[in-house]
């Protein structure tokens, strides 16, 4: 009888305690079909189907191995929580930073291998983080818009409760239901009000911190079956609005208008075409959270149909991100991004997985999960592995392609034109958020990967300590976003906008036409007519396959109109050493700035001169390859060989060549030139071949409101001429040029 009373006492106190939690219906332990662990990445039939293939698909038998050999190894060293007190870099926020990876980690192995010891592990780093968390202040750092507590900025914290919500979900069901409790009441709950109800100018806004933010909130949100929580991840704090007029960490303006939530951050920021507005860098951060939320939203809220969202655009964005890549995988550093950022890293291995799982099975995707040789140990890994063993996979083929900007895509966008080995990246896109730089028509120039003519990116030494705690540095705003930096023409050295944001972000370039059906001639046409009030830019860019040259070369018309006299100047960054020029110019004895302001005050003067002819011509040699520029040029222009460096006192910045085009006191005036890829030099064997450009002249034939015309000659005398329509280019057109009659229908001619 005594047994029977006390089974009966136990069954009172865990019925008490269920009802007792309120809205966390996990309490309601196996009773509700939504507890079943885990459910978010990893699935429990797919811990079955991976046990069941283990040993027979090696990508991911390695990959296991190599995670396992890691966590083992941090296991040995033992579990340290240590008071957050640095910046990024520093070693408390990068102990708790890879405290997240570990866990989630841990927790895979759990479910896949069965062995307690990953769960013991867990459950022990986070009740550590519970004893801790529960009187954590705020960082100490005061530098960010929105202070976490474990990380001097939310964004961070939101990244730790992403990866940890993983590994909770992995060891929920090893856990006790009064572990499970103390851990939600002191830590995951109050954590997840944090990032979102405490910090709303981080929470509440369109942005790739809030997208960690909403996924954050979110996936714990989903492993605790708290609704409330879940409800706040996709459509932000009901009601909510910021008031204040305050900047974030990248200097942007916070979003006011009310809209956020995860929803929001998939339907305002990416177009159509998969474009994300802040460019490749950092779509490539954030499409970790996009694509694991996602993928837990599918597992645990099929209704939703996330992936189906918005015409299924986070699935087309994967392809589109992949797109604006080089040609050794390395992404375009579009706006704020950083060089050498590849599909390499462990974002886009998440990417290729999950898009591949649940995106058709692209079987060119699997050629760049074999090139990464890794995939994730979940279900979308286990599908990579098995079409890579059953010998599925296909080559990923990049061609030219033409991306919208802009929630209905009708806010310019980025044309990448690819010919042979000779990739050009053209941007005529929106502002680009708080990320974006300020160079309307801008371009950068590559061949194989390496690039000729650079776009510089941010400036910024990411998580290393010692520079401005591995954050933005000063020089970001002060010299990479300025125009001058970039590859396109400033007009009476001030920048496109005046190098203001509330100015910029309300405008757009807008296409002329593209055009990639001929694989001979790629050309993309652009206008932008906000820059500078009263001046007017459109440029024509293409990259021409002549059968007479050695390689593919790019052809450039920048057209200006303006309503009054200005100072141009027309930047080329390239790469490499100068080894011949046709034009006469002296160095300085003494190094004196371009300018003193709008990024000028960062450019020292290395040499000065004025064109020798119609046509001035700079060759480089870089890697064991010649370039050449050859420019329309006239003899009231002057040139400027330039370096950064000047006014840099922590030589925060990259010592880069310029080549800068200067025309005076003129308002209508045509840029034109050629950048010609040509031969190669070896140190072995010290011989130089195909030297010398095949360009020998670049003649403007005609240039009026309607029509741009280049004749091209090379060194034999062979002449091509290109025509583009500058209004009406899907138009049939009739066009007289000394006396010859020349007819097309669409952009350009070219012949």
């Amino acid at each position: 009888m005594l047994k029977i009373s006390n089974f009966l006492l136990i069954l009172l106190i865990i019925f008490s305690c269920a009802k007792n939690t309120g809205q966390n219906s996990n309490y309601n332990v196996e009773l509700n079909a939504n507890s079943e662990h885990p459910k978010l990445i990893l699935t429990k039939q797919g811990v079955k189907d991976i046990r069941a293939q283990l040993g027979n698909i090696p990508i991911f038998d390695k990959t296991l191995e190599k995670v396992k050999a890691e966590i083992d190894a941090e296991i040995e060293l033992g579990i340290e929580t240590p008071i957050p007190v640095h910046y990024s870099g520093g070693y408390t926020h990068v102990r708790h930073k890879r405290n997240m990876v570990v866990l989630q980690k841990a927790g895979v192995l759990y479910q896949i291998l069965d062995d307690a010891k990953y769960a013991k592990y867990v459950k022990d780093m986070l009740m550590q983080y519970e004893k801790m968390y529960k009187t954590l202040p705020l960082h100490p750092k005061t530098r960010s818009y929105a202070r976490g507590k474990l990380f001097w900025q939310c964004l961070n914290d939101s990244n730790w409760l992403v990866y940890v919500s993983q590994a909770y979900d992995c060891i929920y069901n090893y856990l006790s239901l009064e572990e499970r409790n103390k851990l939600e009441t002191n830590l995951f709950k109050p954590f997840a009000d944090h990032i979102s109800v405490d910090s709303p100018q981080f929470y509440q806004r369109v942005h790739n911190h809030s997208t960690w933010g909403n996924a954050a909130v979110g996936m714990i949100g989903l492993v605790m079956d708290d609704q409330e929580l879940i409800d706040r991840a996709l459509y932000g704090i009901k009601g909510l609005k910021l008031n204040t007029k305050e900047k974030d960490d990248d200097g942007g303006f916070l979003n006011k208008d009310g809209k956020a939530g995860f929803l929001a951050n998939i339907e305002e920021p990416f177009s159509p075409d998969g474009y994300y507005n802040e460019g490749p860098y950092y779509q490539r951060y954030a499409m970790y959270p996009f694509l694991i939320f996602a993928e837990a939203l599918h597992n645990v809220k099929p209704e939703l149909k996330i992936f189906e969202y918005k015409e299924g655009v986070l699935l087309k964005s994967i392809n589109a991100l992949l797109n604006l890549s080089d040609a050794d995988g390395d992404f375009f550093p579009l706006n704020d991004g950083q060089k050498g950022m590849s599909y390499y890293t462990s974002a886009l291995v998440t990417a290729v997985d999950i898009s591949y799982h649940f995106g058709g099975q692209d079987p060119g995707l699997l050629s760049i999960a074999t090139e990464q040789d890794r995939v994730l140990l979940d279900d979308s890994g286990l599908a990579v592995a098995l079409g890579i063993k059953n010998s599925k996979a296909e080559p990923f083929s990049k061609k030219s392609i033409n991306l919208s900007d802009g929630p209905k895509g009708n806010q310019g966008g980025v044309a990448i034109l690819r010919n042979e080995d000779i990739e050009l990246v053209f941007k005529y896109a929106a502002q680009g958020s708080s990320h974006g730089h300020y160079d309307k028509l801008s371009y950068s120039l590559y061949e194989d990967g390496e690039e000729i003519l650079q776009d510089y990116g941010l400036s910024r030494f990411v998580n290393i300590e010692q520079k401005g705690g591995g954050n933005y540095l000063k020089e970001n705003k002060t010299w990479a976003k300025q125009t001058i930096a970039h590859n396109t023409v400033v007009q009476n050295e001030t920048s496109h906008f005046n190098a203001k944001y509330e100015i910029g972000s309300k405008h757009h370039s807008v296409l002329n036409y593209y055009s990639s059906e001929n694989n001979h001639v790629q050309v993309a046409s652009a206008r932008e007519s906000n820059a500078y009030p009263g001046t007017e830019m459109l440029r024509t860019m293409a990259v021409i396959k002549d059968e007479d040259l050695e390689k593919p070369y790019m052809l450039d018309i920048m057209k200006i109109s303006s309503d009054k006299a200005n100072k141009y100047d027309f930047p080329y960054y390239f790469l490499g050493q100068v080894i011949q020029t046709n034009f006469e110019y002296k160095t300085p004895k003494t190094l004196n700035t371009f300018g003193d302001r709008n990024g000028y005050q960062h450019l020292f003067v290395e040499g000065q001169g004025k064109p020798s002819s119609d046509n001035s011509k700079l060759s480089w040699l870089n890697k064991g390859k010649f370039y050449t520029l050859t420019s329309v040029t006239n003899n009231n222009d002057e040139l400027f060989f330039t370096r950064i460096g000047a006014n840099d006192p922590k030589f925060n910045l990259r010592r880069d060549a310029a080549l800068i085009l200067r025309r005076n006191n003129i308002k209508n005036t045509l840029f034109v030139s050629t950048i010609e890829a040509h031969g190669s030099y070896s140190p072995v064997t010290e011989s130089a071949i195909n030297s010398n450009s095949s360009i020998k002249e670049l003649k403007v034939v005609l240039d009026s409101d309607n029509y741009t015309a280049i004749k091209i000659t090379n060194i034999n005398g062979k002449t091509k001429l290109f025509i583009t329509a500058n209004s009406n280019n899907n138009s049939k057109h009739n066009v007289n040029i000394n006396g010859n009659n020349y007819q097309w229908t669409g952009g350009y001619y070219f012949k």
